[in-house]
């Protein structure tokens, strides 16, 4: 094989010098607080089974999409799909991407245009802040959660010679960050943009399942539906699948189709992914999934009892979601930790910088309806001594 680039050598040295150096972990039974699997629903045999029973319903016997949705992948269960979507999550349409990741940077690729303006919150998922690196609008961050940085921001630009009175301006955040698991003050932040004329886009990739009067999500649950131009969903979290989705008007999906370039020049989700998501969420008002729903939120009522009478809260961010954060500076130090932790069966992950920046190393705890509590107290007693 041809040898690798000296460049490219350099910066894994770089990474191994630093002890930040990625690598695919091997499978092993552990008790899981790492995967965004929350409700269980990745290995639910319920929806394993009418996903078959869907797709022999359907007549379909397809392996693949066979080509993007713009030539012959657009299979009929996407129309059921997107149908499903838009009414679970009270949104007037939706438009089904194959990941997360695709939804984004074909978003943040084709919305915002020339002369306009992107305001990202600082903690913002990578995929966004590459979305946006691909399109041809200015783009500024703000401070994690500070409406008044943007605030001051907006005016900032709005007010120099060079703002286009044509420019529009958009804002972005999570309404669950991955990272931290908060929030920002949403109403606040959707009545701002409201009087002053701005795109307020959501993901809601770590909301969707665990917040929600139809788990739809935290905006859902706030009732801000109408306020927002765009929110982005995955189902690879708490629907346990795979793919995501665009929520907003029909007109905003009209013209993803004809100008999002992740969405137009890919091959199509196949069949049976599509069908297995249409299980997914017709299983979320069953009565199996409202019990892992109280189950989980248990649990994270649980977790955050336990962290204060152990005395150990200080070194977590706080978060009533299903991610929990646990701050332990330097890559060397949060490693050990997150191997002693495995040592004694429970998998947590360090999360390392350049991931997060330096000094904000944490152990990320992923809570789910599955954990029990005696899982929960018994790794948050060995935390402590670890700690």
């Amino acid at each position: 094989m041809t040898k690798l680039p000296n460049k490219l050598a350099h910066k894994l040295a770089e990474r191994k010098e630093k002890n930040a150096l990625r690598s695919l972990p091997s499978s092993h039974k552990t008790i899981d607080f790492s995967s965004n699997d929350y409700l269980g629903f990745a290995k639910n045999e319920t929806i394993y089974a009418n996903t078959f029973q869907l797709l022999l319903n359907k007549g379909v016997s397809e392996n693949g999409a066979t080509g993007s949705r713009l030539l012959s992948g657009n299979h009929p269960l996407y129309s059921e799909l997107e149908e499903e979507v838009a009414e679970f999550s009270a949104s007037e349409s939706a438009l089904v991407f194959n990941s997360g990741y695709d939804a984004n940077i074909g978003f943040f690729s084709a919305v915002p245009q020339r002369g306009d303006v992107v305001f990202f919150d600082a903690f913002i998922h990578a995929s966004i802040r590459d979305g946006i690196k691909m399109g041809n609008a200015k783009s500024y961050k703000f401070k994690h959660n500070d409406l008044n940085d943007l605030k001051l921001g907006v005016d900032r630009i709005r007010n120099t010679d060079e703002n286009d009175e044509h420019a529009e301006i958009y804002i972005v955040t999570e309404s669950v960050f991955s990272m931290d698991g908060d929030s920002p003050d949403l109403k606040a932040l959707s009545k701002y943009c409201k009087k002053e004329g701005i795109y307020l886009v959501v993901d809601e990739a770590h909301a969707i399942g665990v917040f929600g009067k139809n788990v739809g999500g935290l905006i859902q649950e706030l009732g801000l539906e109408k306020q927002l131009f765009a929110r982005i969903i995955t189902f690879g979290k708490a629907l346990g699948c795979h793919g995501a989705a665009i929520l907003g008007s029909n007109d905003l999906k009209e013209y993803l189709v004809n100008f999002a370039r992740s969405f137009i020049y890919t091959t199509g989700l196949p069949p049976h992914a599509v069908a297995t998501i249409i299980a997914a969420s017709k299983f979320l008002n069953s009565e199996e999934a409202e019990e892992q729903k109280k189950l989980l939120k248990e649990n994270i009522s649980f977790f955050n009892k336990k962290l204060q009478s152990l005395k150990i809260d200080k070194h977590f961010i706080s978060s009533t979601s299903a991610i929990h954060s646990c701050v332990v500076p330097e890559n060397n130090a949060v490693k050990l930790i997150s191997e002693k932790l495995f040592q004694e069966g429970f998998n947590v992950k360090a999360i390392l910088s350049p991931t997060v920046p330096e000094g904000e190393e944490r152990l990320r705890f992923c809570l789910h309806s599955f954990n029990t509590t005696e899982e929960i107290g018994w790794m948050l007693q060995l935390l402590k001594t670890y700690l």
